[in-house]
């Protein structure tokens, strides 16, 4: 299930005694933000059985911890992330680059091209 809006001072420990309240809680994920090192201000928490989920959702959803009130909601699964960056793919290359001698040279665009510069006397 997904906690949202926590305190970044929310300790996995504190959220394993709160959620240890309504059933058996099996993992609790709290994501830290790379170049901070700090909480991101949410979690993940697993329980035994679906049924302490929907009672979780009930009874701490709003609830308060460390000043902030909970949002507690079911988990929406995520779409797999690539396990390669992009540009490493197998597939055609990205973007454009370099001049291909096999290209058609450009037409002239619009039919005002060229008279830029021209002078017209009197």
């Amino acid at each position: 299930m997904f906690v949202g809006n926590l305190s970044y001072e929310t300790s996995q420990t504190e959220l394993e005694t709160l959620f240890g309240q309504v059933g058996q809680v099996t993992e609790v994920f709290l994501p830290v933000d790379r170049a901070t090192d700090r909480p991101r201000g949410f979690a993940f928490v697993e329980f035994g059985d679906a049924a302490a989920v929907s009672q979780a959702i009930e009874k701490l959803d709003g609830a308060e911890l460390n000043g902030r009130n909970l949002r507690v909601s079911e988990a929406r699964d995520r779409a797999p992330r690539a396990s390669q960056p992009a540009f490493m793919d197998d597939g055609p290359p990205m973007g454009g680059g370099g001049m291909g001698f096999d290209r058609k040279p450009a037409k002239p665009k619009g039919s005002r091209r060229g008279l830029r510069g021209r002078k017209r006397g009197f």
